[in-house]
C-alpha cells in the first residue's frame, strides 16, 4: 500500500460523513537509538531496555526498544499526513480515551499510521472529533500502537 494525500475536511458534515472510513497510511518513519535516547533525555525514562543496546541484546526483545509513549508521540507526525480540518479558527488536542501498545518497536523499526474517525460531535466550542489511530511496524504481525485520539475544531 503506497502513502495518499491527507484526507481534507472542513465541515462537521463532512467529518461525520468519513467516520468508519480508513486514512491512510501515512509514510514511514525510522526508529534509530538517537532518537530512543533523546526521549530517554526528555522524559527521565533510561530504562535498560531503552538505552543499554549491549544489556538489551541479551534481553527479552534482543535490542532496545522504543518507549511506548515514544510511539505515542509519533501521532502529531503522522495524523496530518492522514487527515486534516482546514479552515478552523484553532484546532488542540484534547486527550486520549484509550492507548495500547500490543506489540514492542525494536530499534531500527520504521514505523507508519493510519486512521479511523470514530466520532465527530458537536460541542459548545465547536467539533470534537475521536479518531482511532493505529501504528504498525513493518513486517511486524500486529499494532505497535492503538490510540482513541480527541481533538477539538472551533470555526
Amino acid at each position: 500500500m503506497s502513502m495518499t494525500e491527507p484526507r481534507i475536511f472542513t465541515s462537521l458534515d463532512e467529518l461525520r460523513a468519513a467516520i468508519g472510513v480508513p486514512l491512510g497510511p501515512s509514510q514511514w518513519w525510522q526508529i534509530d537509538q538517537r532518537r530512543i535516547d533523546l526521549f530517554a533525555e526528555a522524559t527521565g525514562d533510561h530504562q535498560w531496555i531503552h538505552v543499554d543496546p549491549e544489556k538489551a541484546a541479551a534481553g527479552p526483545f534482543g535490542s532496545t526498544i522504543a518507549h511506548g509513549y515514544l510511539t505515542l508521540s509519533l501521532l502529531p507526525a503522522f495524523v496530518p499526513q492522514l487527515m486534516r480540518v482546514e479552515g478552523v479558527r484553532m484546532g488542540v488536542n484534547y486527550g486520549v480515551n484509550k492507548v495500547r501498545f500490543p506489540a514492542p518497536v525494536p530499534v531500527g523499526s520504521r514505523l507508519r499510521a493510519s486512521a479511523t474517525i470514530a466520532e465527530a460531535a458537536e460541542v459548545k466550542a465547536g467539533v470534537q472529533l475521536t479518531t482511532v489511530v493505529t501504528i504498525q511496524r513493518e513486517g511486524g504481525d500486529r499494532p505497535v500502537c492503538v490510540a482513541e485520539s480527541v481533538s477539538r475544531f472551533s470555526w
